[in-house]
């Protein structure tokens, strides 16, 4: 087996990229789906309540399993699962059966999704330097390529099961043969962990607990704005704008595109400044980009500002993950599956509280929520302080 740093990073793009390719086949097919299992968009709208609640199970059950058999053993395993769960949304007619195919293909995910992170932390850790962010860029280049690929077995005449089932299969080859490449962070390591664990002061467990739901409530706020920009920025542009469907379009478009810029940026960054600073500045930044989409009447200072917006977000789960799985090497899944369970609650009540406010405000005034979250989060990116960090501020001070 291949234990080198550099092909486990390799390997870990790979699934982040299938992760992101998975979903995002199965999201450019929910209208075909929904036409052919014959419901409205409001109950659509409950199904993929399953899914969500399907994905937090799944976070929860290979945060552990992850730290119990070790990443190289769970990651290939999970990706192979959720690859075969791709076909089940496609195969139903009955809304029952959407439901359970939705519930779980959802929890597949949901294992993917935590135990690929898992892994990557172990990666990073391997290399000595910031490497997080770049792995969540290459989840959102899978959402590109399952669009493209979706447009073109749909111009080919194939029903989605079809797609579906051809990009799941092919998928399970990928997850089977980037296996190799993983890290062996466990067992071995879990115990080790866990001795070490034994051996701590209570009082240094429990600041490390109190620490991780504190990562998990800023991860909920971020991913909160994050879900409401993929579900509303279209629709601002073109319904408080006044904005052509066609232009309006370009809001998610720039907002996707600035955060897939801003995480290949971002572990640079983070080697240099430190991961509380990207934290708090990003925060701050998208404080700024929802402050000038709230009160600008211009098309193009909206564009700015979805942009702003989505270069703010985009170092900040990266480093809400990475310090989670660094807090205790022990239980690196459990701490990330508890932060990003609460981070995918988050991306999943974005876009109804928005509508919900809309009930009361304007939809752009609706936005002055995700400006006191960003602003929050900002506040408390001390959370993320290191040695270095303070290191960095007295030097600055002594200047």
């Amino acid at each position: 087996m291949n234990d080198s740093p550099r092909a486990a990073r390799i390997a870990t793009f790979v699934y982040f990229s299938l992760c992101g390719t998975l979903m995002g086949t199965w999201v450019v097919n929910i209208p075909a789906v929904e036409e052919r299992v014959g419901i409205s968009h409001a109950t659509l709208g409950g199904l993929l309540v399953l899914l969500g609640l399907g994905a937090f199970i799944g976070m929860q059950v290979a945060g552990r399993l992850t730290d119990a058999l070790g990443a190289r053993i769970v990651v290939p395993a999970t990706g192979v699962l959720c690859s075969a769960a791709l076909v089940l949304p496609g195969l139903p007619r009955e809304p029952w059966t959407l439901a359970a195919a939705l519930l779980v293909f959802g929890f597949c995910n949901g294992c993917l999704d935590v135990s690929m992170n898992a892994h990557a932390v172990h990666v990073e850790k391997a290399y000595g330097r910031p490497v997080m962010s770049a792995f969540h860029a290459t989840f959102s280049v899978g959402g590109v390529l399952a669009a493209l690929v979706g447009a073109a077995t749909a111009s080919a005449g194939l029903s989605p099961a079809a797609g579906m089932a051809a990009m799941g299969a092919l998928g399970i080859a990928i997850a089977l043969v980037s296996a190799r490449a993983l890290l062996p962070t466990a067992p071995t390591a879990a115990d080790t962990g866990a001795r070490e664990t034994e051996q701590a002061p209570a009082a240094g467990r429990r600041a490390t607990s109190g620490r991780i739901w504190i990562l998990a409530a800023l991860a909920l706020m971020v991913m909160l704005c994050e879900g409401a920009a993929n579900d509303w920025s279209a629709l601002h542009l073109k319904d408080v704008l006044g904005a052509p469907a066609s232009t309006a379009a370009f809001a998610y478009g720039t907002f996707a595109a600035a955060m897939t810029i801003g995480r290949l940026l971002a572990d640079r960054l983070v080697a240099r400044f430190g991961s509380m600073a990207i934290l708090r500045y990003g925060a701050a930044t998208a404080a700024v980009g929802s402050t000038i989409v709230t009160v600008s009447p211009w098309i193009w200072a909206a564009f700015a500002g979805w942009a702003l917006f989505g270069l703010g977000l985009s170092g900040c789960v990266p480093q809400l993950f990475s310090a989670a799985g660094h807090a205790d090497p022990s239980a690196a899944g459990a701490n990330v599956s508890r932060v990003a369970g609460f981070g995918y609650v988050g991306m999943l009540a974005g876009p109804a509280v928005i509508g919900w406010l809309t009930h009361l405000v304007a939809l752009n005034h609706a936005f002055v929520l995700l400006i006191l979250l960003c602003a929050t989060t900002a506040v408390a990116a001390g959370i993320l302080r290191t040695g270095s960090d303070r290191t960095r501020e007295m030097a600055a001070s002594s200047r």
